[in-house]
């Protein structure tokens, strides 16, 4: 039952950590830093790079969702654990992005071009990731 309520709990986190800051990036060093979240850089990706945007979509929004909600699915019934392969593949997607905004940052820190300062919205969503693969592995070691 606690792991059925962990996942549910995640379906309420990951939307938390999608508008939380996941970095605070600027220029210069003497003017306020813009806020980073998942949704703002989709939607700055999408009028730049719409292919981007997309694979950026997949790997923080549609993959995450997915593979809760069909553990959730498992969990409570209406799938069986068949399904269980699907949901190690979404969370290796979900894993990609958070190594993508990892590397962003230590790219432009190492430029020294601007500035950057992680958010809480980094740790958030990092923890959401790595709570929803534990989950999912708890879940299948008692399921199996």
């Amino acid at each position: 039952m606690t792991l059925r309520l962990l996942n549910l709990a995640l379906l309420i986190l990951f939307p938390i950590a999608w508008v939380a800051p996941l970095a605070k990036a600027g220029l210069l060093p003497y003017f306020d830093l813009d806020e980073i979240s998942v949704l703002t850089g989709i939607a700055s990706l999408w009028h730049k790079d719409i292919f981007l945007a997309l694979v950026v979509t997949l790997f923080a929004i549609v993959a995450p969702i997915t593979k809760i909600a069909t553990l959730a699915l498992i969990q409570f019934g209406p799938l069986d654990k068949r399904h269980i392969p699907i949901l190690e593949v979404l969370g290796k997607l979900a894993m990609a992005d958070v190594f993508l905004i990892a590397l962003y940052i230590v790219l432009v820190k190492g430029v020294g071009i601007g500035r950057v300062e992680t958010g809480w919205g980094l740790y958030l969503f990092t923890f959401c990731v790595l709570a929803s693969m534990l989950v999912t592995h708890l879940s299948k070691k008692s399921l199996a």
